[in-house]
């Protein structure tokens, strides 16, 4: 696997993005999947494909297959930089209550009649835990890594036992069903509008966590032996964390509440390029791609017609990884 290479993780994105655009009930070939994406991109005239099978893949099908995409790309990647920052091998997307914030925003939203607008308050949720743990972090005496971490925790216990009490309080029938399908993680309702943000999002802050490959290496022999390589510490660590809570916040306001993408795909990843960030960061991102891409398929196609929330497939796959990662340190320490 120390082979892996980035070109073949692309062929492998693109043909599994092709698979789980074709894999449903309706059976649609890969040739009607591309026929269908390059007549709505203008490259083909004509498209052979019936207007049913057309509106199966450009309108349902394909704008979930590149959320997922970009969710888990995104996951991938903020895991990794919050890894690197904290030197904390259990750190992920969430260590800073991003999570809990956002699933109190989307409830907020949600019980107030404003279903449809449910990723604004999930990403003003996880912005809104972001301040709060940073200016708690300050009045404990400076915004330390470590002590924002700690105030992390606390927002994010906060916000979950708010959010647990709303809904205990206020949700029924079809509200608290929505509201739970959501906090498990689930890109049902993905929408061409979900796919543009996630993208974008991606596309704004992936080039400035990938450039910053070289640095984060020098992070690993500790801030002073950074500071001699020339790097302003400072700087860079609050840049990247802000790309991370821009990314998160986003990824969660789509996504819900996807665990272990951001915690497993990085360590996974690590076993087979080593920890040079200049090879782990746009593996890590491919691989989490991938990885969201066969577990967002197998969620809705494998006990059609009922869906399971995505959230549920990551915890099944990502626990038991989790723990041979820990199991092979362990032997490795």
């Amino acid at each position: 696997m120390s082979r892996l290479s980035l070109p073949a993780l692309v062929v492998l994105l693109v043909v599994s993005a092709t698979a789980a655009v074709a894999f449903g009930p309706a059976d649609i070939t890969p040739q009607e999947v591309w026929s269908v994406i390059l007549h709505h991109l203008g490259l083909i005239p004509e498209s052979p494909v019936s207007r049913l099978r057309d509106a199966i893949v450009w309108e349902l099908r394909l704008p979930r297959v590149l959320t997922a995409l970009g969710v888990g790309a995104g996951l991938a990647l903020a895991g990794t930089i919050m890894q690197a920052l904290t030197r904390n091998p259990l750190a992920d997307p969430y260590l800073l209550g991003l999570s809990s914030g956002a699933a109190l925003g989307a409830v907020l939203f949600l019980l107030g009649g404003f279903a449809l607008l449910m990723p604004l308050g999930a990403f003003l949720g996880s912005l809104g835990a972001l301040a709060l743990a940073l200016l708690i972090a300050g009045l404990l005496g400076g915004a330390t890594p470590s002590r924002a971490i700690l105030a992390g925790i606390c927002i994010s216990a906060l916000a979950s036992a708010a959010t647990s009490y709303l809904i205990f309080w206020s949700a029924t029938g079809d509200s608290y069903r929505e509201i739970l399908s959501w906090l498990m993680g689930s890109l049902s309702g993905a929408v061409w509008s979900d796919a543009g943000l996630v993208l974008a999002a991606l596309a704004l802050c992936a080039p400035v966590i990938l450039l910053s490959g070289r640095a984060l290496d020098a992070f690993a022999f500790g801030d002073n032996a950074a500071v001699a390589l020339g790097i302003d510490v400072p700087r860079l660590r609050w840049t990247l964390l802000g790309a991370t809570a821009l990314l998160t916040g986003i990824m969660v306001a789509i996504g819900g509440a996807i665990g272990f993408v951001g915690l497993v795909v990085p360590h996974a990843v690590r076993l087979a390029t080593g920890s040079r960030h200049r090879r782990l960061l746009p593996h890590a991102m491919l691989v989490g791609a991938i990885f969201m891409l066969w577990t967002d398929t197998a969620a809705r196609t494998l006990f059609d017609p009922r869906e399971l929330p995505v959230g549920i497939i990551t915890a099944l796959i990502g626990a038991p990884v989790f723990l041979f990662v820990l199991l092979r340190y362990r032997r490795i320490t």
